[in-house]
């Protein structure tokens, strides 16, 4: 299951779950930069590991899950509880290529609200609050994921971008949030998403804050 509010009460076995391992690339605690939490404090864990290798991505080193420790479940989330967020973001790579119901789980019972950036190319797993989808053209989304969508994020850098935008919106759930997103090195997008938020005003725009802010 996916939703928290789907999910029944349910009993688990915290020890086995705090000794499941995860390829960890990073974890830390910063200000979400991007998309509807744009400034929330939150506790981001990187996954190592991805099946879609965009080639603008910002954190390549992540894609090669062989490169990075495993890490039990039980120390990722004793470092996010530390840090004092009441928020965690699960981000990759694409985190989806790991079963993340050890890893949600535990960070739900330390009191965290869970949240995951994902590419959707694999099958959804884990308690989940808020789930952002930013697909791309060339590893479609599954489309078992769409009807849990909170955000759709699409990152822009031509006009095929926009018309893969709206293939995407129209498989999501009408109170989805819609945001385009400039890619950072690609700076004529900017305005090409300016205008055609500004002539569909059910998308919003998403920038990539904490790179003027110079954080993590």
């Amino acid at each position: 299951m996916f939703k928290t509010e789907d999910l029944p009460n349910i009993k688990t076995d915290s020890h086995s779950m705090d000794e499941i391992e995860y390829p960890l690339m990073e974890d830390f605690y910063t200000i979400q930069g991007e998309g509807s939490h744009t400034g929330r404090p939150a506790y981001f864990i990187r996954t190592a590991g991805c099946d879609v290798n965009c080639w603008w991505c910002d954190v390549k080193d992540s894609w090669d899950e062989e490169k990075h420790p495993r890490v039990k479940t039980g120390e990722i989330v004793q470092r996010a509880k530390a840090s004092g967020a009441e928020f965690a973001v699960i981000t990759g790579g694409e985190p989806l290529l790991h079963d993340l119901e050890a890893l949600t789980v535990r960070l739900k019972q330390a009191g965290m609200q869970t949240h995951i950036e994902t590419s959707g190319s694999s099958p959804l797993s884990g308690q989940l609050d808020w789930i952002t989808l930013s697909p791309k053209r060339f590893k479609k989304p599954l489309d078992e994921v769409f009807p849990y969508v909170d955000e759709l994020k699409v990152v822009v850098l031509t006009n095929k971008d926009l018309i893969w935008a709206e293939e995407n919106a129209k498989k999501c759930p009408s109170n989805t949030q819609l945001l385009l997103q400039p890619e950072w090195d690609t700076p004529k997008s900017i305005p090409l998403i300016v205008d055609y938020v500004k002539n569909n005003p059910q998308w919003g725009i998403s920038l990539q804050t904490h790179k003027f802010i110079d954080v993590p």
